[in-house]
């Protein structure tokens, strides 16, 4: 197995990028909508209709598929022999990052639920929560780049 894992490193390698590309495009955006939807669309019938609908696709269509292809591609990078230095530092610090980020994916699960029910957080607040997986990205990318 770990030979097969070797053999394609790179392709699992670019498939991972696109995958974390496409969920991070979802995470800068759902919260977006979110504030659009607060400040904008919490009277019923429309826009309040077209919000719920995108906010659920992208949820389900877009994000939901590239998190679990990022969780699968990423688990297997760590498999490969010869790639992660667990005594290093930098392998649990993206850890970390990734567990919150899918916190994150959840937490946006949850407030797009509570949309739909009526439910809302202030436009301000989730501006504020909007800057939570760029915070995230940094943390990832410096350890993966730099590896402390």
């Amino acid at each position: 197995m770990t030979d097969l894992l070797a053999t394609i490193y790179l392709y699992v390698k670019a498939f991972h990028v696109m995958a974390v590309l496409s969920w991070m495009a979802g995470l800068f955006y759902l919260p977006r909508l979110f504030v659009y939807h607060a400040e904008r669309g919490m009277a019923g019938g429309e826009p309040t209709d077209s919000f719920a609908v995108m906010e659920e696709k992208l949820l389900r269509i877009i994000m939901r598929p590239a998190m679990i292809a990022t969780w699968i591609s990423g688990l297997m990078l760590v498999l490969t022999p010869g790639i992660v230095d667990w005594s290093m530092t930098w392998p649990w610090v993206k850890a970390a990052c990734v567990i919150a980020m899918s916190g994150f994916h959840g937490w946006c699960a949850a407030q797009r639920r509570a949309l739909a029910a009526g439910r809302s957080l202030s436009g301000r607040r989730y501006r504020m929560m909007n800057e939570v997986p760029t915070l995230l990205m940094v943390g990832i990318v410096l350890a993966v780049i730099v590896k402390f």
